[in-house]
């Protein structure tokens, strides 16, 4: 098909708008949402591109006083919130333009969060002492494939002061409104290409392996899945390549939709070792995903025999879906082992207790403790299958 043809708009599961070149409407959706300065925030790596002052230019073409917020790490901190909060309330700003990766959208949409409560940042992780009337807009433009934090209601923020990664959630943390422009992503360097890519994978396969009742979910992250294994090595082979651009921001939305169901044991240990080693969080993903198949295989395997059936993989059960995972990432050229990026075992026991601990453990395809996470780690680290 032709890429012109992809351009549509969605309601579900909030309102999107997809296909090239929807950037342009930018202002038009904030003045939509009721904001007159919205203020745009993003990465620091993105700030002096191109496409940022190309947002910002829309916006002020659409007569809105729009500001800028960049101070946000790959990890984003406590901290990062609080000074984006501030920045917000010194240019009167009245809504939020959540732009770029997965990083900057969670940082965004927790300003938009807080920014007006009276309660601090961690009392807001209960959806019960936020005042919802009091959260402000978000139009939130993915500029990488791979966390679809622009169709999440929650946000994955590092509390420094502890090292660990912790999940703020409400309801009305969805964007009003979300672009999906692949013209965004053709920028996007091979390498950063394949790990985010991992991540969308990492959200549609443990969702799809979750234990808990959902079908709608299900269908979606097996669709998201094909997506991927279709588009991935098509985007990393070729960034210009606009199809395959659209198609995988389509999967990252599509993961983290699906989601909802739950997701597992490869976001509890990498939310762990990225809170402590500050690591990418998708090649982190991408590093334990076969570690963590192999590991819950007792409880998954008439599921991946079914995903290997729907994706056409050689052999339809558990081993042709890890072969396969195995071979992507092979192909992608990412690292197999965690020893690769620098991460030791000195904090394995701790890794194991944190992991345990974190949210999306509770929603593993089995339950494991403390021990077999630190294992699960270990097995990671070394390369042990």
């Amino acid at each position: 098909m032709e890429i012109a043809s992809y351009n549509n708009n969605w309601s579900y599961p909030t309102n999107v708008r997809v296909g090239a070149g929807r950037l342009q409407e930018l202002g038009k959706c904030c003045r939509q949402l009721g904001m007159q300065a919205p203020l745009l925030i993003t990465d620091p790596g993105l700030a002096s591109l191109p496409i940022v002052e190309q947002a910002l230019q829309v916006c002020r073409d659409a007569g809105l006083q729009v500001g800028l917020f960049s101070a946000v790490k790959g990890n984003p901190t406590g901290t990062n919130v609080l000074d984006g909060v501030a920045a917000l309330k010194a240019g009167n700003h009245d809504g939020v333009i959540a732009f770029g990766g997965g990083s900057a959208i969670d940082a965004a949409k927790t300003v938009a969060l807080v920014a007006h409560q009276e309660i601090s940042l961690w009392e807001a992780r209960n959806p019960a002492n936020v005042d919802a009337s009091r959260m402000l807009p978000v139009v939130a433009v993915p500029t990488t494939a791979g966390t679809g934090s622009e169709v999440g209601n929650a946000a994955v923020i590092t509390d420094e002061e502890n090292h660990t990664k912790r999940i703020i959630f409400h309801p009305r943390m969805l964007p009003a409104t979300v672009i999906l422009d692949p013209e965004l992503t053709l920028g996007l360097p091979p390498k950063l290409t394949a790990a985010t890519g991992m991540d969308a994978l990492a959200h549609n396969l443990e969702a799809f392996l979750a234990p808990t009742y959902h079908p709608m979910a299900e269908g979606i992250a097996l669709e998201g899945m094909r997506l991927v294994k279709e588009y991935l090595p098509r985007a990393v082979r070729n960034g210009q390549d606009m199809d395959a651009r659209l198609q995988m921001l389509v999967a990252s939305s599509m993961g983290a939709t699906a989601f909802q169901r739950g997701l597992g044991a490869i976001h509890a240990v990498s939310h762990s070792v990225g809170a402590l080693y500050d690591s990418h969080h998708g090649l982190l993903n991408a590093i334990m995903m076969p570690y963590v198949l192999q590991m819950n295989r007792p409880a998954i395997e008439a599921e991946a025999a079914r995903a290997a059936r729907y994706l056409g993989l050689p052999h339809a059960d558990f081993n042709g879906l890890l072969d396969w995972v195995l071979d992507l990432r092979a192909e992608l050229e990412l690292p197999h082992t965690l020893a690769e990026i620098g991460v030791d075992d000195s904090r394995a026991d701790l890794i194991g207790e944190m992991s345990v601990k974190d949210v999306t453990s509770r929603t593993n395809a089995r339950q494991l403790d403390a021990g077999e996470y630190r294992q699960l780690f270990l097995n990671a680290l070394t390369g042990k299958l």
